[in-house]
């Protein structure tokens, strides 16, 4: 029976990604593997469930883990199904990406990659999401490696505190160009949003939804997105509890 600690790694980009291929090779050199992937990309979808229709599971080849499937499902879906019905128990480790694409700030709400992870420290293991800021298919994913090395070895060696994760987030730098790794707080920010109305051949409308970043505290040197803009990898110590916790206090004085 291996002694080895036994990694889940997810996505939400599909199990064929580049970004979960890289994720997997550097998973292997610290443990067995099992791969539980959407078959399909699957970004955006936050914490969403499959309550409605069936989930299915296909055998892959593509990552040569000791167990590889694609599921027809959501993110949150893939570690779900992974924990109560292929492992069947708690995993020592659930690695989510690498995303293609920025996941920091205010968009951890809506990443699926990131609900992955948050659903792993859900179950009671260790999670960590990692996304590069990159949409390109073409990423180079291997400027980081050394780093998301250190963090996979620290979740494995250090205990986190249950129902923690790590939204870890890598700018799109060379490696000598990359400063390190700071732990910082999610960025005060938010989508300006449109919805650029167009016709499609046969005069109906449609809409395509377009938007703009905002940081509403740019000149703040503790949050992800100050790491970023200066050449570090961030990390935002992250949780599913949405309690407004100073408000709560307040209001229980004066109600």
């Amino acid at each position: 029976m291996s002694t080895k600690p036994v990694i889940l790694v997810t996505n939400d980009d599909g199990v064929f990604s580049p970004g979960i291929k890289h994720l997997v090779s550097i998973a292997k050199t610290f443990g067995d593997v099992i791969v539980v992937a959407p078959d399909k990309p699957q970004s955006g979808m936050g914490h969403a469930i499959t309550i409605n229709s069936t989930l299915r599971l296909e055998k892959t080849n593509f990552h040569g883990a000791q167990t590889e499937l694609a599921c027809s499902g959501t993110p949150v879906d893939c570690v779900k199904m992974a924990v109560n019905n292929i492992l069947k128990k708690r995993p020592d480790l659930v690695l989510s990406g690498i995303n293609h694409g920025s996941n920091s700030s205010i968009n951890v709400i809506y990443s699926g990659t990131m609900s992955a992870a948050i659903e792993g420290a859900l179950e009671g293991a260790p999670s960590i999401g990692f996304s590069l800021c990159d949409y390109a298919m073409e990423a180079d994913f291997t400027a980081a490696t050394k780093f998301i090395k250190q963090l996979i070895d620290h979740a494995l060696t250090k205990k986190m505190p249950k129902g923690v994760c790590y939204n870890v987030n890598i700018p799109k730098l060379r490696e000598d160009d990359i400063k390190g790794i700071k732990f910082v707080r999610q960025a005060k920010a938010n989508w300006v949003e449109r919805f650029d109305e167009r016709k499609d051949p046969y005069g109906r409308s449609y809409y395509w939804l377009t938007g703009e970043f905002i940081n509403f505290e740019p000149e703040a040197n503790d949050t992800d997105e100050w790491a970023l803009a200066n050449g570090y990898i961030s990390v935002v110590p992250t949780q599913a509890d949405l309690t407004a916790h100073a408000y709560l206090n307040d209001i229980k004085k004066t109600f």
